[in-house]
């Protein structure tokens, strides 16, 4: 019979990083459509999509786009979320590049830095994205998002003490909208991951 360790095993309680792109592959499950697969909306939006971030093909509307009814009601409701959220734009972005850190997910993680970067933040903001937002130099407010988002991310829910102070910087409208953003971010780096889609090949 084996002795018990002195060294507690803290693997259950320590939250590991999900949609890591080493161990996804790297070949798509569903290849990047053209305009037969897409449809005419799809492939305009993968089109004017690439267009703007410089690159061939936008994979991640290309892959979603197969689902030609699901798409434009998820690329609105997306919009709604970024750039057209309830949060203001530098705090919406942090939120997300929080996620995609998080989450491992280096595509969700490269488009948002690039966005990002375009809604002011600078590199130093970008790279504390990736520290412990409760010892990382943010602002009170912001540090308490961040440990939200860490939160919702990791158990998929938020403790009441965090609720109570994310209530004393949020009205209800904020709340909401910053659960839905981790939401849809968690979500579609979830879709990312298990869609296996590979980055965006510049022009």
């Amino acid at each position: 019979m084996s002795q018990p360790s002195d060294t507690p095993d803290t693997s259950a309680a320590t939250p590991r990083p999900t949609g890591t792109s080493a161990a996804a592959g790297t070949t798509p499950r569903i290849r990047p459509g053209g305009f037969r697969e897409l449809g005419p909306i799809g492939w305009a939006v993968n089109r004017l999509g690439a267009r703007v971030t410089g690159k061939r093909d936008v994979h991640l509307f290309a892959t979603l786009g197969h689902a030609r009814r699901l798409f434009p009601a998820w690329l609105a409701y997306s919009g709604m979320m970024m750039p057209f959220g309830i949060l203001d734009r530098r705090t919406t972005e942090l939120v997300i590049l929080r996620i995609a850190h998080l989450r491992s997910s280096a595509y969700e993680r490269a488009h948002h830095e690039r966005i990002g970067a375009g809604v002011g933040l600078d590199d130093d903001e970008i790279a504390r994205t990736t520290e412990d937002p409760s010892t990382a130099p943010w602002s009170d407010r912001l540090r308490t998002m961040l440990i939200g988002v860490d939160e919702l991310v990791r158990t998929k829910d938020i403790a009441d003490d965090t609720w109570s102070r994310l209530s004393s910087h949020l009205n209800s409208s904020e709340l909401v909208g910053l659960v839905q953003l981790v939401a849809q971010y968690d979500g579609l780096a979830t879709s990312l991951h298990v869609l296996r889609i590979q980055p965006d090949e510049p022009r």
